[in-house]
């Protein structure tokens, strides 16, 4: 039975955070949902607009194995509406990992998710995340966490890995000449 992965965006996401691990898992035949914070089209933090697959308002969480949070400037925007914090809260809570890359750790520290963690990310999140480690993949418990956008293959293949095997991460990565 294939893994499902639940992806929030909204306005300001990263493209190359949000594309390559969506990309990757696709390939891998996990089933990904792409939900915008509000309904209708996105525009990510360099013009590019995407439509996500539904507004969040129309998600069920249980259907999901992993909820998948990308950074960008948009992640004020995840702070501020503070749906994807709780969500995240109710993933951890219900023994389900989550991935987040770039700033949006910043959003698993509102949810309290950090505290006794290993992490990483962004680099202009070091002063409210201080404890954030230099790493380029970071997986503690039911967390998986990455610096950004050059490090969203690497990021994209640790949730292959966790959700397809390393067999579909070999399949993949020979199949982009990775």
């Amino acid at each position: 039975m294939p893994k499902h992965v639940l992806c929030v965006i909204t306005d300001g996401f990263e493209e190359i955070e949000t594309i390559t691990p969506v990309d990757l898992l696709r390939r891998a035949e996990v089933q990904v949902l792409i939900a915008g914070l509000r309904p209708g089209p996105v525009t990510g933090r360099s013009g590019i607009r995407l439509v996500p697959d539904v507004a969040l308002e129309e998600v069920t969480p249980e259907a999901f194995d992993l909820l998948l949070i990308p950074g960008g400037p948009g992640v004020k925007e995840l702070r501020a509406d503070g749906r994807v914090a709780a969500l995240a809260k109710e993933f951890h809570d219900g023994g389900k990992k989550i991935a987040a890359i770039c700033a949006a750790p910043l959003v698993l520290h509102d949810a309290g998710l950090l505290d006794g963690r290993r992490f990483t990310s962004h680099s202009s999140t070091w002063e409210e995340l201080p404890d954030a480690e230099d790493e380029r993949v970071v997986e503690d418990g039911l967390l998986i966490t990455s610096r950004g956008a050059g490090t969203a293959l690497d990021f994209g293949f640790a949730l292959v890995e966790y959700l397809a095997g390393e067999a579909a991460v070999d399949e993949v990565s020979e199949a982009i000449m990775a």
